[in-house]
């Protein structure tokens, strides 16, 4: 007998999901009797795993979690739900820089409206980037940590800024970066309302602050000790793809084959487990605020740039930096990263971006990518020298120089460099994750002071066996590079 039969149809997560805890099918049938839809009914909207994090009204709730375990889609649910059943909320989204909200938490939050069917109820505007609930105007609003002053200012027309959202909460590299927003909400709510903050984070290093503050025992007096769990004012939830009921066979087929392969790293980014923080490629380096201006005017530095292809899963990666070849020091001044970029995109970028005109290595590996972006008009691309052992020879004269990265920058290259981990199970080789910029870094880097003798015969060789454009655009290109690049060869 099919139990479901007087029930929508419904897809084979939210079957499992009526069945998984006694009377829930039950309910979900007088639900909708009375009127209700399938995803208005609590549990079908979350799945399981995420109920006490949903209604816990704990100060501080902290949600780490491996990929694909559904933090971020819940908490950006949760919220618009939230706001929807509690008059006056309001809610400040937070990343570490601002520029990154539009398509991360933004488009996040977009979507839990659309799947709540609510959209008619809400307004979405880009500048400024707010959401408003139309029926009360509470809004939604973001900000970045690198614009402090515009997060201890935040102000709404109706009711009260009682939440808040930290996203990829690890790229809050300093704990007084949360003791500055914590300090910020403050005064007194109606009884429906509570302050909370919540953060969500992959556990990429197990030296982060937010570790021993949120996850790890607090001892006392005699080694007596308690969880943050059992903290009044802290709720801290460990979760990974195991709680998902919507991921399809071939990611369990991929974290299956990361378990037997790269243990390790199956721990964090399977299991949701802390990730060890020892092992990074690049260690020599730093944040800092980068005057960019003053990069530019100077004759100090040499600029360069690199690109890595990327479309679907990956990334396509730019990066523009200064080298300083007496001091030793590379500053990362800006960055392009995002999916989907077809080679006219990808020229389009770099025409407006004002890089058209300079000297950008790419990854010799698409020959195909580096003819069509030459058509488009951008005559100095060239691709990278590639030899044996090339990514461990670069990444060895790399090691040669201080990185210096301001976050508001190049956030996305911040995150890599501080996850850019060797493989343990293979020596000198590192793992095959959060590498995009800094392969472009490698390829951008190729002809610099500590490159020069090493490549100086593969690259003899490259530009011998590069015969394979046609006649017109190889004298082009001899005329642009005769004409700019000032006897770089």
């Amino acid at each position: 007998m099919d139990q479901f039969k007087d029930l929508p149809n419904l897809i084979a997560p939210h079957r499992q999901i009526l069945l998984n805890k006694e009377g829930r099918l039950e309910k979900f049938r007088k639900h909708i009797k009375r009127g209700g839809s399938v995803l208005s009914f609590l549990p079908l909207l979350i799945g399981d795993g995420y109920g006490e994090f949903w209604k816990t009204r704990k100060r501080y709730r902290v949600v780490k979690g491996s990929r694909a375990s559904k933090k971020t889609v819940t908490v950006a649910r949760n919220f618009i739900y939230n706001m929807m059943k509690y008059k006056d909320s309001n809610l400040l989204v937070i990343r570490k820089v601002g520029a990154t909200n539009k398509d991360s938490t933004y488009a996040e939050l977009r979507k839990a409206i659309i799947d709540l069917g609510v959209e008619k109820e809400w307004k979405n505007t880009v500048n400024p980037l707010e959401l408003t609930y139309l029926p009360t105007g509470q809004k939604i609003v973001f900000r970045g940590m690198d614009d402090p002053q515009k997060i201890s200012g935040v102000t709404v027309p109706f009711g009260h800024l009682c939440w808040v959202w930290i996203e990829e909460a690890y790229e809050l590299r300093y704990e007084q970066d949360l003791d500055f927003v914590d300090e910020s909400i403050r005064g007194i709510l109606p009884d429906h309302l509570w302050y909370q903050i919540t953060l969500s984070l992959n556990p990429w290093n197990k030296k982060h602050w937010i570790k021993k503050r949120f996850f790890d025992p607090i001892f006392g007096k005699n080694n007596e000790y308690k969880v943050p769990k059992d903290d009044p004012n802290i709720f801290a939830l460990s979760t990974n793809y195991f709680v998902n009921e919507f991921i399809d066979q071939s990611f369990k087929d991929k974290m299956e084959v990361l378990r037997v392969n790269n243990p390790k790293r199956y721990n964090v980014a399977g299991l949701g487990n802390w990730g060890i923080s020892s092992g990074l490629v690049y260690e020599h380096w730093k944040e800092e605020v980068i005057n960019v201006q003053r990069i530019m005017e100077s004759k100090a530095f040499r600029h360069v740039y690199g690109l890595d292809w990327g479309y679907t899963n990956d990334p396509t990666s730019f990066i523009h930096l200064a080298v300083d070849e007496v001091n030793f020091k590379i500053y990362a001044l800006a960055e392009h990263y995002e999916t989907g970029m077809t080679n006219k995109k990808i020229a389009e970028m770099l025409h407006y971006k004002g890089y058209s005109s300079k000297v950008i290595i790419g990854d010799s590996s698409e020959p195909k990518s580096i003819d069509r972006l030459y058509e488009l008009g951008i005559w100095q691309i060239e691709g990278a020298v590639k030899g044996n052992d090339s990514v461990r020879n670069g990444i060895d004269k790399l090691q040669d120089y201080e990185i210096i990265a301001d976050r508001r920058l190049t956030p996305n290259f911040c995150t890599e460099l501080d996850n850019y981990q060797w493989d343990a199970e293979k020596k000198n080789v590192p793992v095959d994750d959060f590498n995009h910029l800094m392969d472009a870094m490698r390829y951008a880097c190729e002809d610099i002071k500590a490159f020069e003798r090493n490549y100086s015969i593969l690259r003899a060789k490259r530009d011998t066996t590069q015969g394979a454009k046609s006649v017109k655009m190889e004298n082009l290109r001899k005329f642009m590079n005769g004409r700019n690049r000032g006897g770089r060869r």
